[in-house]
């Protein structure tokens, strides 16, 4: 079975190293004791490995495989065999939750409490009020508003527009010109596309990107990734960021 892993900084987990395309043996597997785990559900690896950790840092992840049959409790695996496959970027992880969702959510519509929300068409309009929310969307100048706590929003379209009330939520977005607003406290925002601006609560982390046109690539380039906490003076609550020259901007 296919999944997806969550490691600290340099491909770490619980103090074991891994790496890129490469397969990995233990001797037993025991649920939450031994072996190797893993999540199907991207998006359940963050309750494991958070896209920023406590220092302000980029947590990794990877897709992997499993033997079929590997036990689990329907939200993580465990096996004595897997295989590692090529790290994903910030976009892709995002791309991979809201793929992800899209599967799953196919032909069903959901409400309430641990919702399901996916979208690939442009400018949809996504709403959700129950906690536990996941919401992927993949289309362009989406629109995406969750009211309750612990919400996962994944957006890879461009100019998205999302808004978010509940406290503890997860938000990343790897297109260009996303708006972010966060009003829940303790919440974590994550912004890889160019010209993005987003707003939180003191307590949470913003995580931004700068990019730069490069004449000899023909293409925009990352310059300067950059993760500040909201703590309420330096940065202030409730107020849009951008990156500009390596800096927390204040942006009307």
């Amino acid at each position: 079975m296919r999944g997806y892993k969550g490691f600290e900084p340099g491909m770490i987990c619980r103090g074991k190293q891994y790496a890129e395309n490469t397969v990995f043996e233990e001797d037993t597997a025991e649920l939450c004791e031994a072996g190797m785990h893993f999540c199907e559900n991207p998006m359940d690896v963050l309750e494991y490995y958070p896209l920023v950790n406590d220092n302000g840092a980029f947590n990794e992840f990877a897709e992997v495989e499993a033997p079929d049959g590997t036990p689990g409790d329907g939200k993580k695996f465990c096996t004595t065999k897997l295989k590692i496959g090529a790290k994903l970027s910030f976009g892709g992880f995002v791309n991979a939750c809201v793929n992800f969702l899209l599967e799953k959510t196919k032909g069903h519509t959901q409400s309430g409490d641990y919702a399901r929300i996916g979208s690939s068409g442009d400018y949809a309009r996504i709403g959700s009020s129950g906690y536990y929310a996941r919401i992927g969307s993949s289309g362009n100048s989406a629109r995406i508003g969750s009211s309750g706590y612990s919400a996962r929003i994944g957006s890879s379209g461009y100019s998205a527009r999302i808004g978010s009330s509940g406290n503890s939520a997860r938000i990343g977005s790897s297109g260009n010109s996303a708006r972010i607003v966060s009003t829940g406290e303790d919440s974590v925002i994550c912004c890889a596309g160019n010209e993005c601006v987003a707003s939180a609560k003191a307590g949470s982390w913003i995580t931004l990107a700068e990019w730069k046109y490069n004449r000899e690539k023909e293409r925009y380039v990352p310059i300067c990734v950059k993760t500040e906490y909201v703590d309420g003076e330096r940065i202030k609550a409730d107020t849009p960021y951008m990156l500009k020259g390596g800096e927390f901007v204040a942006v009307e």
